[in-house]
């Protein structure tokens, strides 16, 4: 087939751009022809809390990303959604992950359906945003209603769905494995890279650090004196998207100073092995989700997790045969990483990890997007 995927790509960085990347590839394995159309503008400075939106890493080889996408210059969607609809895809994917995007999307998948041809598929990150505004929900019925068909990368994102539409085909599909952070490393030479002492041991916490990612929660549980006992150590790897001051100020205030590393920039693709492979166990400590990227690097690494029961992140991690559900309050995240290290449980869930992982192969996700381009 001919294929548009219509979203964010290099030179941005992070989670979108991976995944959109990675689907190209994995549909040109598959004999297709890709091309990725990606912003010059994604997000005005105010919706953009970051340093940068921009990677320092090298362009993807073998792919064609055009950029041409302006968010919010609403005469670029015309000229966009008219220049898509010229090329005829057999299919177009947009990866929908804010309402703010909407009036973008929506308005080019208007355009681009009039050829009578195209199929219009939307792979799901969040129906519902996690830090809601004014609008969010008259943006997303626009972005609906011209898309043919959806996949849910979540139960609770296909439940949100059904709120907008119930007649439109829709597959739920977990988040496949984000595979191309490069091999695992050992623990003494990832240690070694990142300065950290093989005498503690050490959990992760990974990615952008925004209020809903429970941060807080994770830095309370880090309190307990059992984990002290335990020589457990906090990496906190990842971008403050806000202000970091409350967390500075709990750090102190908890006085686990000497037991928090703080790794505070943005990770490069070329690093993110580093952090994963130095991990005893991975936390996402979330108080509101859908699903999470991180969950699947993780997978990638086979690193144990902790998570909570929010969203779909219970869906994938199966409590005590590869990590722990906990919900999302200090005193049970203190207990359940306790437990894991007092009990010794890593070599038992990483190697469920390795059987585990299989569910969430690339091919199996195509054929998900496939499943809903035919219904």
């Amino acid at each position: 087939m001919k294929i548009i995927i219509l979203g964010t790509a290099y030179p941005y960085r992070g989670g979108l751009s991976a995944f959109n990347e990675r689907i190209a590839y994995e549909f040109q394995n598959q004999g297709h022809e890709v091309e990725i159309y990606t912003f010059t503008h994604q997000y005005p400075d105010f919706l953009f809390p970051g340093k940068t939106q921009y990677s320092t890493e090298p362009a993807p080889e073998g792919l064609k990303i055009v950029r041409k996408v302006h968010s919010y210059n609403p005469f670029n969607w015309f000229k966009v959604g008219r220049e898509i609809k010229r090329k005829n895809p057999d299919l177009m994917i947009t990866k929908f992950w804010l309402p703010f995007m909407a009036p973008c999307f929506g308005t080019i998948a208007r355009i681009v359906r009039r050829n009578k041809h195209t199929r219009l598929v939307s792979i799901l990150d969040n129906v519902i945003p996690h830090e809601h505004r004014i609008g969010d929900k008259a943006f997303v019925r626009y972005f609906i209603r011209p898309t043919d068909g959806f996949v849910a990368m979540s139960k609770s994102v296909l439940a949100d769905l059904r709120l907008f539409t119930t007649d439109k085909p829709a597959v739920f599909s977990p988040h496949p494995l984000y595979d191309h952070y490069g091999e695992r490393l050992s623990r003494e030479e990832a240690l070694s890279l990142l300065k950290l002492s093989p005498d503690n041991r050490y959990v992760l916490f990974f990615g952008f650090i925004r209020g809903y990612k429970g941060l807080d929660l994770l830095l309370e549980a880090f309190a307990d004196s059992r984990l002290k006992e335990d020589g457990v150590n906090l990496i906190v790897a990842g971008e403050f998207y806000g202000d970091p001051e409350p967390y500075l100020k709990q750090i102190k205030d908890l006085q686990i100073e000497d037991r928090v590393v703080l790794c505070t920039d943005f990770i490069p693709d070329s690093e993110v092995n580093r952090y994963f492979s130095a991990a005893d166990i991975v936390a996402q400590p979330y108080k509101t989700a859908t699903q999470s990227g991180v969950t699947q690097i993780a997978f990638h690494f086979e690193k144990p997790m902790l998570v909570t029961n929010v969203g779909g992140l219970p869906e994938i991690v199966p409590d005590g045969k590869i990590g722990y559900v906990v919900e999302p309050d200090s005193q049970q995240i203190a207990d359940a990483l306790h437990r894991f290290f007092s009990e010794k449980k890593q070599a038992e869930f990483e190697q469920n990890i390795v059987e585990e992982k299989k569910k969430y192969a690339w091919p199996r996700f195509i054929e998900a997007i496939l499943e809903a381009c035919r219904s």
